[in-house]
């Protein structure tokens, strides 16, 4: 959709032509998976695939939220009443967003918001992170101020956890907040320290597999693997497992004191925290070949000690694993389904693209969507 279709289709829908037009991208997690609630590290980058936000005040105090499709379910929020959840679970995460935004006293009146999204819902691309912060930045933009990215980022993050019911770490908000052309993003998830990582695809590609498996975050297993970490953590006498050290990982995984579910998941979050900083290392001296090799092992380490993978990911790794040219694969984001990432030498990657997709629909009977993304900017405002 162009920016001028999103113009005459909001116009179609509200009888006015939008005041503004935001827009908040999707992301990938190209390391670091699942040690965000553990204050480990995470390195995420931004993505082409985004959600578009036109809007327009009303002479009112309710905010219509305008779904693109037109079988898709419409909703309103009556600002005079208490903002609470409600059975329409996309419109909680825009519900989350405005409770914050009330809870900072940002001034609001009614609105008029249409939502357009490219980012495949259920994938693993932070569909949900890409809504809650094209809504902030609608609200802000109408109400003539700003906020620190940061602060938009922990506003999203709990929306998503009081709202939507996902207790997620902060990392899906502060990519869609903070991101930059060209870089990955290295989070410190304890102190919040951000530094940009150059990330340079000029003679590779970075191939987004979409397994079309969906995934919900909010039905338990990805909780249940949260509380296995902050129950080891405290055996351990930590507060997060980003303290645990290696040699604490071995005492860990011979004692009897921890679950074997706890082992495995201290096992994994310990080796991914550390595999996120080598990766900022190699990537720092533009070395595709190390790099590759860590996202392996990331993926091996999500498939056997967090089991959060599927056997969709897992062949799709498998089979960029056969393909030359391949630097690197794995699934990205919080897994039981969603998308998995193979970095491939340019040259290689159409014919790396062509193999999955056959060996995919071959073994499943159904495709696997690929596309090539690049580091892309973060929230902003179009016009």
């Amino acid at each position: 959709m162009t920016l001028d279709d999103i113009k005459r289709v909001f116009e179609e829908k509200t009888g006015k032509a939008p005041e503004g037009i935001v827009t908040a991208p999707g992301r990938v997690n190209l390391i670091g998976e699942h040690t965000d609630y553990n204050g480990g590290f995470v390195l995420p980058m931004a993505i082409d695939k985004k959600t578009i936000v036109a809007w327009a005040r009303r002479d009112d105090n309710i905010l219509n939220l305008i779904p693109e499709e037109p079988d898709d379910i419409y909703t309103t929020i009556d600002l005079d009443q208490p903002v609470e959840k409600t059975e329409v679970k996309w419109a909680n995460y825009v519900r989350g967003v405005i409770w914050g935004m009330q809870q900072k006293n940002v001034p609001m009146s009614g609105m008029d918001l249409m939502y357009v999204s490219t980012v495949p819902i259920g994938s693993g691309l932070s569909s949900s992170a890409a809504l809650e912060m094209s809504t902030a930045m609608a609200v802000l933009q109408a109400a003539g101020q700003t906020m620190d990215r940061y602060e938009m980022a922990l506003l999203c993050q709990k929306a998503e956890h009081d709202f939507a019911g996902t207790p997620c770490g902060i990392m899906d908000q502060a990519i869609s907040a903070l991101g930059q052309d060209g870089h990955a993003l290295l989070l410190d998830c304890v102190s919040g320290d951000q530094t940009l990582i150059p990330f340079d695809c000029s003679h590779a590609k970075l191939l987004v597999c979409d397994t079309k498996v969906k995934h919900a975050l909010n039905d338990g297993g990805y909780a249940a693997r949260r509380d296995q970490c902050y129950s080891a953590a405290e055996k351990l006498g930590v507060k997060l497992l980003r303290e645990a050290t290696a040699d604490q990982v071995d005492a860990v995984v011979a004692s009897d004191d921890y679950t074997d579910k706890e082992k495995m998941r201290v096992r994994h979050v310990v080796g991914e925290i550390q595999r996120t900083v080598d990766a900022v290392k190699v990537l720092e001296q533009n070395d595709f070949d190390a790099f590759g090799k860590l996202m392996f092992g990331s993926h091996n380490s999500l498939r056997d000690d967090y089991e959060v993978s599927c056997v969709e990911l897992d062949k799709i790794v498998e089979i960029a694993a056969t393909c030359e040219g391949v630097y690197g694969a794995r699934m990205t984001g919080g897994g039981f389904g969603g998308c998995a990432i193979v970095l491939v030498k340019a040259d290689n990657a159409d014919a790396t693209q062509a193999k999955i997709e056959a060996e995919f629909r071959a073994t499943f009977d159904h495709d696997c969507a690929i596309f090539a993304t690049k580091p892309a900017k973060g929230a902003c405002i179009i016009e």
